[in-house]
Protein backbone atom coordinates (compact mmCIF):
# COMPACT_ATOMS: atom_id res chain seq x y z
CA UNK A 1 0.00 0.00 0.00
CA UNK A 2 2.53 2.54 1.13
CA UNK A 3 4.43 1.63 -2.44
CA UNK A 4 1.14 2.52 -4.08
CA UNK A 5 0.88 5.42 -2.34
CA UNK A 6 4.34 6.69 -3.14
CA UNK A 7 3.58 6.28 -7.12
CA UNK A 8 0.21 8.25 -6.95
CA UNK A 9 2.63 10.82 -5.28
CA UNK A 10 5.00 10.71 -7.85
CA UNK A 11 2.51 10.73 -10.84
CA UNK A 12 0.93 13.79 -9.06
CA UNK A 13 3.69 15.70 -8.79
CA UNK A 14 4.78 15.06 -12.08
CA UNK A 15 1.63 16.35 -13.69
CA UNK A 16 1.85 19.73 -11.19
CA UNK A 17 4.80 20.17 -13.15
CA UNK A 18 3.77 19.76 -16.74
CA UNK A 19 0.82 22.12 -15.88
CA UNK A 20 3.35 25.03 -14.38
CA UNK A 21 5.36 24.66 -17.40
CA UNK A 22 2.66 25.06 -19.70
CA UNK A 23 1.59 28.85 -18.23
CA UNK A 24 -1.00 31.33 -19.27
CA UNK A 25 1.01 33.14 -22.47
CA UNK A 26 1.41 29.17 -24.06
CA UNK A 27 -2.28 28.64 -24.00
CA UNK A 28 -3.28 32.02 -25.52
CA UNK A 29 -0.79 30.93 -28.79
CA UNK A 30 -2.45 27.55 -28.70
CA UNK A 31 -6.41 28.96 -28.62
CA UNK A 32 -5.82 32.29 -30.59
CA UNK A 33 -3.21 31.00 -32.82
CA UNK A 34 -0.53 33.99 -34.10
CA UNK A 35 1.39 35.34 -36.80
CA UNK A 36 5.05 36.70 -37.80
CA UNK A 37 4.41 40.37 -38.83
CA UNK A 38 6.91 40.81 -41.78
CA UNK A 39 8.39 44.20 -41.48
CA UNK A 40 9.27 46.29 -44.93
CA UNK A 41 10.81 49.44 -45.24
CA UNK A 42 11.27 51.68 -48.24
CA UNK A 43 14.50 53.45 -48.35
CA UNK A 44 13.48 56.73 -50.75
CA UNK A 45 10.10 57.60 -48.41
CA UNK A 46 11.38 56.26 -45.79
CA UNK A 47 8.08 54.53 -44.85
CA UNK A 48 7.79 50.99 -43.06
CA UNK A 49 5.00 48.49 -44.15
CA UNK A 50 4.51 45.30 -42.44
CA UNK A 51 2.45 41.83 -43.79
CA UNK A 52 1.23 38.78 -42.88
CA UNK A 53 1.86 37.00 -46.33
CA UNK A 54 5.30 36.31 -47.41
CA UNK A 55 4.15 36.26 -51.14
CA UNK A 56 3.74 39.83 -50.39
CA UNK A 57 6.68 40.47 -48.52
CA UNK A 58 8.57 39.22 -51.21
CA UNK A 59 6.74 40.54 -54.31
CA UNK A 60 7.84 44.01 -52.51
CA UNK A 61 11.49 43.24 -51.67
CA UNK A 62 11.48 43.03 -55.90
CA UNK A 63 10.54 46.20 -56.26
CA UNK A 64 13.29 47.35 -54.29
CA UNK A 65 11.43 47.34 -50.67
CA UNK A 66 14.03 46.08 -47.97
CA UNK A 67 13.25 43.10 -45.69
CA UNK A 68 13.84 43.90 -41.96
CA UNK A 69 12.85 40.95 -40.32
CA UNK A 70 10.03 40.09 -37.86
CA UNK A 71 8.52 43.12 -36.41
CA UNK A 72 6.27 41.46 -33.73
CA UNK A 73 4.15 38.59 -33.15
CA UNK A 74 0.75 39.08 -34.15
CA UNK A 75 -2.79 36.77 -32.77
CA UNK A 76 -4.13 35.98 -35.92
CA UNK A 77 -7.55 37.02 -34.78
CA UNK A 78 -8.69 38.86 -31.30
CA UNK A 79 -11.57 40.98 -30.15
CA UNK A 80 -9.11 43.91 -30.81
CA UNK A 81 -8.83 44.35 -34.16
CA UNK A 82 -6.03 47.11 -35.49
CA UNK A 83 -7.88 49.77 -38.49
CA UNK A 84 -6.17 49.89 -41.10
CA UNK A 85 -6.52 53.60 -43.28
CA UNK A 86 -4.77 54.88 -46.43
CA UNK A 87 -4.08 58.25 -47.75
CA UNK A 88 -3.60 58.65 -51.45
CA UNK A 89 -2.47 61.73 -51.56
CA UNK A 90 0.45 61.19 -49.17
CA UNK A 91 1.01 57.32 -50.38
CA UNK A 92 0.69 56.94 -46.38
CA UNK A 93 -1.04 54.05 -44.29
CA UNK A 94 -2.28 55.16 -40.66
CA UNK A 95 -2.88 52.00 -38.53
CA UNK A 96 -5.27 52.52 -34.84
CA UNK A 97 -7.55 50.49 -32.60
CA UNK A 98 -9.45 53.54 -32.30
CA UNK A 99 -12.10 53.51 -34.04
CA UNK A 100 -13.22 57.01 -33.14
CA UNK A 101 -9.94 58.04 -34.69
CA UNK A 102 -10.87 56.03 -38.31
CA UNK A 103 -14.00 57.42 -38.40
CA UNK A 104 -12.35 60.81 -38.14
CA UNK A 105 -9.70 59.76 -41.01
CA UNK A 106 -12.38 58.44 -42.97
CA UNK A 107 -14.19 62.18 -42.98
CA UNK A 108 -11.07 63.48 -43.84
CA UNK A 109 -10.54 61.95 -46.95
CA UNK A 110 -8.34 58.54 -46.05
CA UNK A 111 -9.81 55.78 -47.73
CA UNK A 112 -10.33 52.64 -45.12
CA UNK A 113 -8.80 49.40 -45.94
CA UNK A 114 -10.32 46.99 -43.40
CA UNK A 115 -8.42 45.53 -40.45
CA UNK A 116 -4.50 45.22 -40.72
CA UNK A 117 -4.16 42.71 -37.60
CA UNK A 118 -5.48 42.60 -34.36
CA UNK A 119 -3.88 43.37 -30.72
CA UNK A 120 -3.40 41.04 -27.92
CA UNK A 121 -6.15 40.71 -25.75
CA UNK A 122 -4.76 38.14 -23.38
CA UNK A 123 -1.72 39.74 -22.42
CA UNK A 124 0.06 43.21 -22.16
CA UNK A 125 3.80 41.77 -21.86
CA UNK A 126 4.43 43.57 -25.43
CA UNK A 127 3.31 47.18 -26.19
CA UNK A 128 4.29 48.31 -29.87
CA UNK A 129 4.59 52.35 -29.16
CA UNK A 130 3.74 54.80 -31.33
CA UNK A 131 5.72 57.86 -33.03
CA UNK A 132 4.65 61.08 -35.30
CA UNK A 133 6.54 62.84 -37.58
CA UNK A 134 4.84 66.39 -37.77
CA UNK A 135 7.66 67.07 -41.05
CA UNK A 136 7.01 64.14 -42.46
CA UNK A 137 4.33 63.39 -45.76
CA UNK A 138 4.75 59.74 -45.83
CA UNK A 139 6.22 57.90 -42.95
CA UNK A 140 5.13 60.25 -40.37
CA UNK A 141 3.80 57.46 -37.84
CA UNK A 142 6.04 55.17 -36.51
CA UNK A 143 5.20 51.89 -34.49
CA UNK A 144 8.24 50.13 -32.20
CA UNK A 145 8.61 47.71 -29.36
CA UNK A 146 11.87 49.08 -28.65
CA UNK A 147 11.70 51.95 -25.75
CA UNK A 148 14.92 53.36 -26.74
CA UNK A 149 14.11 53.41 -30.34
CA UNK A 150 10.95 55.52 -29.24
CA UNK A 151 13.11 58.05 -27.05
CA UNK A 152 15.81 58.54 -28.88
CA UNK A 153 13.14 59.64 -32.15
CA UNK A 154 11.37 61.70 -29.44
CA UNK A 155 15.05 63.65 -29.00
CA UNK A 156 15.37 64.35 -32.14
CA UNK A 157 11.98 65.97 -32.36
CA UNK A 158 9.22 63.56 -32.91
CA UNK A 159 6.22 63.18 -30.86
CA UNK A 160 5.23 60.39 -28.31
CA UNK A 161 1.85 59.36 -29.14
CA UNK A 162 1.89 56.52 -26.31
CA UNK A 163 0.71 53.10 -27.48
CA UNK A 164 -0.57 51.71 -30.59
CA UNK A 165 -1.35 48.12 -29.96
CA UNK A 166 -0.27 44.65 -28.10
CA UNK A 167 2.09 41.92 -29.71
CA UNK A 168 2.12 38.43 -28.46
CA UNK A 169 5.32 38.17 -28.97
CA UNK A 170 9.31 39.56 -30.06
CA UNK A 171 9.95 39.71 -33.76
CA UNK A 172 13.73 40.01 -34.88
CA UNK A 173 16.25 41.88 -37.41
CA UNK A 174 16.46 39.42 -40.76
CA UNK A 175 19.37 37.12 -41.53
CA UNK A 176 20.08 39.05 -44.82
CA UNK A 177 19.25 42.03 -46.70
CA UNK A 178 19.07 41.80 -50.26
CA UNK A 179 22.46 42.81 -51.99
CA UNK A 180 21.74 45.23 -54.94
CA UNK A 181 17.60 46.35 -53.96
CA UNK A 182 16.25 48.06 -56.93
CA UNK A 183 14.70 51.55 -56.78
CA UNK A 184 10.98 51.21 -55.19
CA UNK A 185 8.26 52.24 -57.91
CA UNK A 186 6.58 54.12 -55.01
CA UNK A 187 4.30 53.17 -51.78
CA UNK A 188 3.02 49.81 -52.05
CA UNK A 189 -0.99 50.27 -52.05
CA UNK A 190 -1.91 46.31 -51.77
CA UNK A 191 -5.81 46.45 -50.00
CA UNK A 192 -5.63 43.67 -46.91
CA UNK A 193 -2.29 43.48 -46.65
CA UNK A 194 0.47 46.31 -46.52
CA UNK A 195 1.46 47.72 -43.42
CA UNK A 196 3.76 49.89 -41.49
CA UNK A 197 5.40 49.39 -38.18
CA UNK A 198 8.01 49.02 -36.23
CA UNK A 199 12.17 49.40 -35.43
CA UNK A 200 12.35 51.73 -38.52
CA UNK A 201 16.01 53.25 -39.47
CA UNK A 202 14.62 57.15 -39.63
CA UNK A 203 18.79 57.71 -39.00
CA UNK A 204 18.42 58.40 -42.59
CA UNK A 205 18.73 62.05 -43.70
CA UNK A 206 15.41 63.76 -43.74
CA UNK A 207 13.52 61.62 -40.89
CA UNK A 208 13.90 63.04 -38.27
CA UNK A 209 10.83 65.25 -37.00
CA UNK A 210 13.24 68.12 -36.06
CA UNK A 211 11.49 72.12 -36.09
CA UNK A 212 14.11 74.40 -37.13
Amino acid sequence: MKRICAVISGLMMVLSIAMAVSGPAHVAYADEGSQEMYRMYNPNSGEHFYTANSYERDNLKSLGWHYEGVGWVAPVTSSVPVYRLYNSNAGDHHYTMNSYEKDMLVSKGWRYEGIGWYSADTTNEFPLYRQYNPNAKAGAHNYTLNSNERDALVRAGWRDEGLAWYALGLGGPAQSQPSTPSRPSGPATVPGAITPGAWCKKIEAGQYGRSE
